[in-house]
């Protein structure tokens, strides 16, 4: 008789989420809980790996008060048979009251014990349920589960989304019901580590580092910033960080693959906009919006008036806004008579001093700054021409994915998940998707904008088609499925067989 041939059963351990796809469990569609970019590709990844029939898992905090989640149905939902779980039920809520009446993912105060809390659950409770084949493990939040893994002989792919890291002693660990004496030699510590009970009080453990030390493979999340981390040009990288994703770079088991817009930035169904559009209707559903965003923000009407958005949040650290400060008024005043606006929809440390210029120079009706909100934010893409984006390092980077998918040129600094998402237009514009400086300063980015508005100038039949080109390749390029392909191949090179069935002893076995 053919034997049985069994998928490989993955893990996916995330502090985040957006959705679940219905079929994963009674509860699946209450699941949100998102702090940032890792939520969405979770949600996606998630969703192609069940659609596409894979045996997926996640493991997830249970976020009782964010999932609006009852006691009956907490009840209903955890009182069930081990074997109708993994049959059923492929949603596995890491339960501590830490997370029961939590508003946000994160919290400066608690980060320490919202981490062990999670990873307790995973490693004491969720892996052994699961008895999954492989585990992906998301950012310092799940930098333990690698190494624990390791003991068990269990494949993982860690995902770095972000630097940030913590340190924590095995002091810690143990308090918190974790006992890593059986996995902490596959941690990585501050200081080479002596034996475990001088080690336990006195060493801490990198919880990053420790994940990308222990993880069979590393990613993040695009290759470009994977190259300059490598290559030391980010200073702001920790050397543990830096050291370990270089040595697991030079030992072949580093990669690179780019997070995707959430599905719902896509300005023929918008549900934040009233007009929408294709790439084939897009100069008149553009200039609709492009009024309605002039209505709302007290901007001058005029549909044919330039406008240059800016979506990111204003941290002058990362996201470079320094540099528009530092050449706004002189921007506005050079493009006067064409009409040239900016309208800057976001919040941020450094949104004061745009707040100055414009009071200062009396521009409301040039420049509109207005803190973030999703439904302007949305509007924005659609109305503007152009998306303004130069940032110092950008780890991956979405608006510059968004904005040509709504038809809004991005004008940007060429670094990290920018590189490998904004090409320089040719001379032609036959080909590339935006204007790009490579040197950081405000002069490269008034070369770009100056660019930009060359193009501006160019008749309407010329730049409509280029406009057009630009949304239909960043509709093909930048969607989730794309990226969750990049992750199942990974996988499959990870555990050296498909994801589809493995076959036990004969080739004829049917999969169950």
């Amino acid at each position: 008789m053919p034997a049985s041939k069994k998928k490989p059963r993955i893990l996916v351990v995330t502090p985040e989420i957006t959705y679940l796809p219905e079929g994963m469990g009674n509860l699946a569609q209450r699941m949100s809980a998102k702090a940032g970019g890792l939520a969405d590709v979770s949600a996606t990844l998630v969703q192609h790996l069940h659609e596409q029939g894979a045996d997926v898992h996640v493991a997830l905090p249970n976020y009782r008060r964010m999932f609006h989640l009852d006691v009956q149905q907490i009840f209903h939902s955890t009182h069930r048979k081990l074997s109708d779980s993994l049959d059923n039920q492929r949603i596995h809520l890491a339960e501590d009251r830490i997370f029961y009446r939590r508003e946000r993912v994160y919290s400066a105060m608690k980060n320490h014990k919202i981490a062990l809390a999670f990873q307790r659950e995973v490693i004491n409770n969720i892996i052994p349920a699961v008895q999954p084949d492989l585990i992906h493990c998301n950012d310092w939040m799940t930098g333990l589960i690698p190494a624990a893994a390791k003991t068990l002989g269990i494949p993982s792919l860690f995902t770095v989304h972000n630097i940030h890291s913590e340190r924590i002693l095995l002091a810690e660990m143990e308090d918190r019901g974790i006992d890593p004496l059986d996995f902490w030699q596959h941690l990585y510590f501050e200081n080479s580590p002596g034996d475990y009970d001088w080690t336990r009080d006195h060493n801490p453990c990198n919880l990053l580092a420790s994940g990308l030390f222990a993880a069979d493979h590393v990613n993040s999340v695009s290759p470009t910033f994977l190259h300059e981390v490598v290559e030391g040009k980010h200073d702001f990288v920790p050397d543990p960080i830096r050291n370990e994703i270089s040595s697991k770079f030079y030992s072949g088991n580093a990669s690179g693959i780019l997070n995707a817009p959430d599905p719902a930035y896509d300005p023929e169904n918008d549900s934040h906009l009233d007009y929408h559009y294709t790439s084939k209707t897009h100069s008149k559903g553009k200039a609709a919006s492009k009024m309605q965003l002039q209505s709302i923000t007290g901007l001058n009407l005029n549909p044919d008036a330039p406008l240059f958005f800016w979506p990111s949040r204003l941290d002058p650290m990362q996201k470079g806004c320094q540099l528009l400060a530092d050449i706004l008024f002189q921007v506005v005043d050079q493009y006067y008579d064409q009409g040239l606006q900016v309208a800057l929809i976001a919040s941020g440390s450094f949104k004061h001093h745009f707040d100055d210029i414009v009071r200062m120079h009396n521009l409301y009706d040039r420049i509109a700054v207005v803190d973030f909100e999703e439904h302007l934010s949305h509007l924005g893409y659609a109305a503007s021409d152009f998306m303004i984006m130069p940032s110092r390092f950008e780890p991956c980077g979405l608006p510059q994915m968004v904005a040509p998918k709504y038809g809004s040129i991005p004008v940007v600094h060429d670094t990290g998940g920018i590189h490998d998402t904004v090409q320089h237009f040719s001379p032609d514009k036959t080909s590339g998707n935006g204007f790009s400086f490579e040197h950081y300063s405000s002069e490269g980015l008034k070369w770009a904008i100056d660019e930009a508005m060359h193009f501006y100038k160019l008749d309407e039949s010329v730049r409509h088609p280029v406009i057009t080109r630009i949304m239909e390749e960043a509709n093909a390029k930048f969607n989730h499925e794309v990226t969750a392909k990049e992750y199942i191949k990974k996988y499959e090179a990870i555990l050296g067989q498909s994801l589809d069935c493995q076959t036990v002893s004969t080739p004829t076995a049917q999969c169950l």
